[in-house]
């Protein structure tokens, strides 16, 4: 039964082409049903009925795994038989007709405008520092932006085209796409490559837009500790993280008129249902604003 797993893996990772993060879920997910079907004494995969799988739908809820979790670890399995049924291993799939639970759909909590102000402004307490500079064009690119955190970190010092006002990021998929940056975003970018960014290099072909203080790339971690200080700095008691400015960014600019379509682009999403989530909240917060100032009787 592993063979056949491997064999999986091996089909999802030359022949489909999948990336190391989405083939590694398939392996751990994969190893994990193996495991619970080695328990409950199942030796081919030919016994495998649709029974086993709806217990096993049931086992993973009972391990209080997050609905998404279930759904992407019953995902895995469905595509595993498709794969068994083609390679004339199994006749039919026991998954035909099994349910994952629905997924609960995660709601963003975006900073207030005051809020977002207070934290792009907490790195200038420390003055001009070559970190305070470093620090106040990174939170200020991202919140102009609302680029991933792997965005953010990947991104170069020749994909910076600040006299254009523009910035070129690699998304989801290695698809690049071209989003503006206003005048002041690239006034404080530009303050930091003149003023900062020099005092971190430590190796004069090195790329990286935002370095450590050893001259390496700024971490994911390393912008999780740094977003989370200033965050605390600017007495904001919520809790941030740098995905936090992403969903800022897209709520503001719904907040402000921008049509859905146009948020969608610059967030990179390939469906828009994934960008409607933010008309929610921005809908949300104008019937708030609009109860206030509309106290009733």
């Amino acid at each position: 039964m592993q063979a056949h797993i491997e064999e999986f893996i091996h089909f999802v990772a030359v022949e489909k082409g999948y990336s190391p993060h989405t083939v590694a879920a398939y392996r751990s997910d994969l190893d994990q049903f193996l495991l619970y079907l080695v328990d409950e004494d199942v030796s081919d995969w030919q016994e495998v009925g649709r029974s086993y799988i709806e217990r096993y739908v049931q086992y993973l809820v009972g391990r209080t795994y997050a609905s998404s979790t279930v759904s992407r670890k019953i995902a895995a399995v469905k595509s595993f038989f498709h794969f068994l049924v083609a390679e004339g291993v199994v006749k039919d799939t026991p998954t035909r007709a099994v349910d994952s639970p629905p997924v609960k759909r995660h709601i963003p909590h975006p900073l207030s405008p005051e809020e977002v102000a207070r934290l792009l402004n907490a790195p200038s307490q420390a003055s001009n520092t070559p970190r305070a500079l470093r620090d106040r064009a990174l939170l200020e690119l991202m919140y102009a932006t609302g680029m991933r955190v792997s965005e953010v970190i990947s991104l170069d010092v020749d994909a910076l085209d600040l006299e254009d006002g523009s910035v070129r990021c690699v998304g989801k998929g290695d698809k690049e796409r071209i989003i503006p940056l206003h005048e002041y975003a690239c006034d404080v970018l530009r303050i930091y490559l003149e003023k900062g960014r020099g005092r971190f290099l430590r190796d004069p072909g090195e790329r990286a837009l935002f370095l450590s203080h050893l001259g390496l790339p700024l971490t994911r971690q390393g912008l999780w500790l740094l977003v989370k200080e200033y965050a605390a700095e600017a007495g904001i008691t919520k809790n941030v993280t740098p995905h936090t400015l992403r969903h800022s960014f897209a709520t503001h600019l719904l907040d402000g008129g921008a049509g859905l379509r146009e948020v969608q682009k610059l967030l990179g999403h390939t469906s828009i249902a994934s960008t409607q989530v933010y008309t929610e909240i921005s809908t949300r917060r104008k019937r708030q604003v609009y109860d206030k100032s509309h106290p009733r009787a």
